[in-house]
């Protein structure tokens, strides 16, 4: 229905005038940049209208930059600036929207389904009973029997208003006590009218009352507004399952070897925290010693467990399967990636979508309307047959027949739904907005390392190389990050350690040790080696050197993102343009362009010119979507009418993207555009609906052809459908079996640098 029931968040136990401003700013969230964060639960949050209202008068105050409603969640979100936190509490308590501070680790019952299922249990009793009662008065009952039933009809009411008819008029007069209008005003008059008039008739014998029209009005009205929470719930409960993933704590090995268990908020980057064989990894970080096989389904979506070795990056929620890993922090807990996750899931409803303003903007004025036309189809009818009682019932069912609820629902239970679908298969998604926009592009631009490959090369030549050799050069690799040090520690796998005497790193060449009096260089060829060994005439690119001779060459390569060259196929078949763009050499974007037959691509490009040619194709009137994943793709993102990151994108790059998919594989992008297309069609299905409903139910009811019973089971009928209609959204599922993890290889050109 047009208002959303409380979700399950839980308020600290404060008083009613809620936190102070001290206590909002040490509860607030630093963003950096001097901007800040608060999260409010307020539980009376209802419809549209409210939202409207709390967005407004928040943002009129002095220092806030944003602040949004989440109406699953009765999260309201305010970014602001300042020495100490605005007024918010306050301006929210003068609305008429208690408010505290919001606890994401309170666990309670879902109270609020609890009372709506009790709502439609009672609703539903009363109706069909106060039915069978008037299917008695239509089949012509006399006088004294007609007036007996009107009387039971009338007692049995009053338990179902009082009880289940509380949402709607609890509701209804709070807006009316602080001067606002909302979706509930309308039902709970109209309720009430038709209850006062069916009473009077009652009262003076008359031959017809509508007791079971307000009763079931209130019935179909609940069951709507249950079905509303329930999807919402849905969606909710994957947010507050992905939250669920990270533990309570973790245990901090301290610099001199001791050992505390810290609570999660309390962890900090830089510290090295032990991570047990079956415990999560509590906060992002990389393996600084040990070994084991990581489940990532939980957060990536990949079946396959994935093999975590020194310099390994982990994600906050990943399972430890196999090995104690020691780990060193990166972020905090409220920083790390599933925190990142979740406040993107809980920011997918609450978007300001183009269709959601329009929504908005109609049922604001659809209140007014709505009373105003049955007040005018009251004072005409009256002029016309002087007949109040006509006049009356014609109003009530007037009123009830053009309530909003269909119209407040074609978007936000299409998107919550959309939203979920795309949750349900590794792809999250900012706001309603940027599915719009998805629903929009003509061309896609793809970076190249990191979106279209996956970014971390691999050792091409591993069978080619003595495993002596291997293991000298894993072991000097250890001691860097560069990717291809990575490359190589990898490949020698689990190989005997081997011990230097002494290990720099030269920056820009590569690595050098020392052993026994012996000189090794890993690294640039033209760096490493004097001499030539026989078999190793022509050695270049990374090379590992004995005393100037040449040991062995390693040679790297890239590898597809599993999909990739369906996912193109894919678009292309659709007519979207594709365009390959990347900071890297000419021949290496060439050999990838050539591998996925793209036919448009530009090399060697720096990231303001990225953004650039996408502001370039957008003044042509090309709606572009980019996808990339590094810090010199953010600008670009931004640019980009619509924009997608994977999960292993830099923050800034996951940040200034409209989506972000957390599998491997690169399917993601059509899926995106798949379900957002459909999500399109059907909110604009639903106007239609809610539309053409009104249009064609209310000159009826004006002209008296609809008795409030009907009104009230037509008003409720065209909630539903709504909701069914949004339930039709289906999703091909992606799939990233075994065999598809396993990548295909593409090989660039010769590689030129190495660590």
């Amino acid at each position: 229905m047009s208002c959303c029931a409380p979700g399950t968040d839980v308020a600290l136990p404060l008083d009613r005038a809620g936190p102070s401003r001290d206590e909002l700013h040490l509860a607030s969230r630093s963003l950096g940049d001097g901007l800040w964060q608060t999260d409010l639960s307020v539980p009376d949050v209802h419809c549209g209208a409210c939202i409207r209202a709390i967005e407004t008068a928040l943002g009129r105050l002095e220092g806030v930059e944003r602040a949004r409603v989440n109406l699953s969640t009765k999260r309201v979100s305010v970014r602001w600036r300042g020495e100490t936190a605005p007024s918010l509490v306050d301006t929210l308590n003068a609305l008429g929207y208690p408010a505290h501070l919001f606890d994401t680790d309170a666990k309670v019952r879902d109270e609020t389904l609890a009372e709506l299922i009790r709502a439609v249990a009672v609703a539903g009793f009363a109706a069909g009973n106060i039915m069978l009662l008037s299917v008695s008065v239509w089949s012509g009952a006399d006088d004294a029997t007609r007036d007996l039933f009107h009387w039971l009809s009338a007692l049995i009411a009053i338990p179902a208003l009082a009880f289940a008819g509380h949402i709607f008029f609890s509701s209804a007069w709070n807006a009316l006590s602080h001067g606002r209008m909302n979706m509930d005003v309308p039902i709970a008059l109209g309720v009430s009218l038709a209850y006062s008039m069916s009473l009077y008739e009652t009262i003076i014998s008359g031959p017809h009352a509508y007791f079971d029209a307000a009763v079931s009005l209130l019935f179909f009205l609940l069951i709507g507004r249950t079905l509303d929470h329930l999807m919402r719930e849905r969606t909710r409960t994957a947010v507050n399952g992905l939250a669920k993933l990270a533990p309570r704590g973790a245990m901090v090995v301290r610099r001199d070897g001791s050992r505390d268990y810290l609570p999660l908020a309390e962890i900090e980057p830089g510290m090295r925290l032990l991570v047990a064989a079956g415990e999560r990894i509590p906060v992002d970080g990389f393996v600084v010693r040990g070994s084991s096989d990581l489940d990532c389904s939980l957060v990536s979506g990949e079946s396959v467990p994935q093999r975590a070795i020194t310099g390994t990056v982990l994600r906050a929620g990943m399972l430890n399967l196999a090995q104690p890993l020691t780990v060193e922090a990166t972020a905090a807990a409220k920083d790390s990636f599933l925190s990142e996750m979740v406040r993107m899931m809980e920011a997918a409803e609450g978007g300001r979508a183009r269709y959601r303003r329009i929504a908005d903007r109609a049922s604001a004025l659809y209140s007014p309307v709505v009373h105003l036309t049955a007040l005018l189809t009251f004072v005409g009818w009256i002029a016309a047959t002087g007949d109040w009682h006509r006049a009356t019932t014609i109003a009530i069912a007037v009123l009830i027949i053009t309530c909003p609820c269909a119209l407040g629902l074609a978007v936000p239970i299409v998107q919550v739904v959309a939203a979920r679908r795309l949750f349900e298969n590794g792809i999250m998604v900012k706001d309603g907005s940027a599915m719009e926009r998805m629903a929009e592009i003509d061309f896609a631009v793809f970076d190249k390392t990191g979106t279209l490959t996956t970014g971390a090369p691999v050792l091409a030549n591993t069978g080619d190389t003595d495993p002596d050799d291997l293991a000298v050069a894993a072991a000097m690799a250890a001691h860097s990050r560069h990717p291809y040090s990575k490359a190589i520690v990898a490949a020698a796998g689990a190989s005997a350690p081997v011990a230097f005497d002494a290990v720099d790193e030269v920056a820009g060449n590569g690595i050098e040790a020392t052993r026994n009096g012996t000189d090794w260089r890993l690294g640039r060829a033209d760096w490493a080696i004097s001499t030539t060994r026989d078999n190793l005439p022509e050695a270049q690119g990374t090379v590992l050197s004995r005393n100037g001779v040449a040991k062995a060459a390693f040679r790297f390569e890239e590898r597809l993102r599993p999909g990739a060259e369906q996912a193109l196929a894919e678009m292309k078949a659709r007519g979207i343009g594709i365009e390959l763009m990347s900071g890297d050499g000419q021949v290496a974007v060439a050999a990838i362009a050539d591998r996925l037959e793209i036919d448009r691509f530009r090399a060697e490009v720096l990231p303001g010119d990225k953004a650039a040619h996408l502001a370039a194709l957008a003044t042509e009137g090309t709606r572009v979507l980019m996808v990339g994943d590094g810090l010199n793709d953010a600008p670009a993102l931004a640019a980009a009418h619509v924009s997608m990151a994977p999960a292993t994108a830099a923050d800034v790059g996951r940040n200034a993207a409209d989506f972000v998919f957390l599998r491997e594989d690169i399917g993601a992008v059509p899926l995106a555009m798949d379900v957002s297309r459909k999500a399109g069609r059907l909110i604009r299905q639903n106007f239609a609906l809610a539309i053409g409903y009104n249009l064609l139910a209310v000159p009826i009811a004006i002209a008296g052809h609809v008795t409030p019973l009907i009104a009230a089971i037509a008003m409720s009928v065209s909630s539903l459908i709504v909701i069914a209609n949004a339930m039709r959204l289906t999703v091909r599922t992606m799939r990233t079996d075994a065999n598809t993890a396993m990548r295909r290889e593409v090989r660039p050109a010769p590689l030129v640098s190495a660590s």
